[in-house]
């Protein structure tokens, strides 16, 4: 199994991780705003100070991909292609959406035929949104939402799970008896790490001369403007 280094900078959360074989390394995690351009170089050179120090060499570095914030993921992924060049490994995109999911199926009981609903912030009323079923099988794939009453009225005839930091404000609008909210929940480098193995084992690796990740601004540029208002 690989040595991996996992950026996640998709929301104002800020973390690192290095894993072997499947297993936390090492882990850091800021949750006290969007401070990446500050943080991500330290938690990173302390990733590969513990990586030296046992003795670990990169075999791979992954990173969100977004949706998410335009500063955050502008930072995460120019530091991972950064390194990805000077080390001459490959680089792995995870979707946020999906990294999202993957920390609530790890640390939640979630019923097996539930419906995996993962929200980022996209300002205003908008989320950026995707459907997963409870083994990470696209359901939907990721798609922008204006959020209102009538949102997701046709998964009712099943457990929906809602949460992200787009869900929260979706509170008291999308109401339903099979809705439920999942607070506090936010993408982190440690749920990456069983993505971006599998990834690594399909060989699945960016163009990193072309790769670009999913910023939010691409959607709200794309909104009506009376849609906005």
């Amino acid at each position: 199994m690989p040595i991996l280094l996992h950026l996640e900078t998709s929301t104002t959360v800020c973390s690192v991780c290095l894993s072997e074989n499947g297993k936390i390394v090492y882990e850091v995690v800021d949750e006290k705003g969007q401070n990446h351009s500050e943080l991500l170089g330290v938690f990173v050179q302390k990733a590969l100070q513990e990586a030296k120090k046992q003795h670990l060499q990169l075999d791979a570095v992954a990173v969100s991909s977004g949706p998410g914030s335009y500063t955050g993921l502008r930072i995460g992924v120019s530091m991972a292609k950064g390194l990805c060049y000077g080390f001459s490994i490959p680089l792995i995109a995870i979707n946020s959406l999906k990294i999202l999911a993957q920390g609530v199926v790890a640390n939640h009981s979630i019923e097996h035929d539930a419906i995996l609903c993962p929200m980022i912030d996209a300002r205003r009323m908008e989320v950026y949104t995707a459907f997963f079923d409870t083994r990470l099988n696209i359901l939907k794939p990721t798609w922008a939402e204006v959020l209102h009453a009538d949102t997701f009225e046709t998964l009712h005839d099943k457990k929906v799970y809602i949460f992200g930091n787009g869900a929260e404000k979706s509170i008291g609008i999308v109401q339903h008896p099979n809705i439920q909210f999942l607070p506090h929940q936010t993408p982190l480098a440690s749920s990456m790490i069983v993505l971006a193995e599998e990834a690594f084992q399909q060989q699945q690796f960016e163009d990193m001369a072309y790769f670009e990740p999913f910023y939010l601004k691409e959607f709200m540029t794309s909104i009506p403007k009376n849609k906005l208002a």
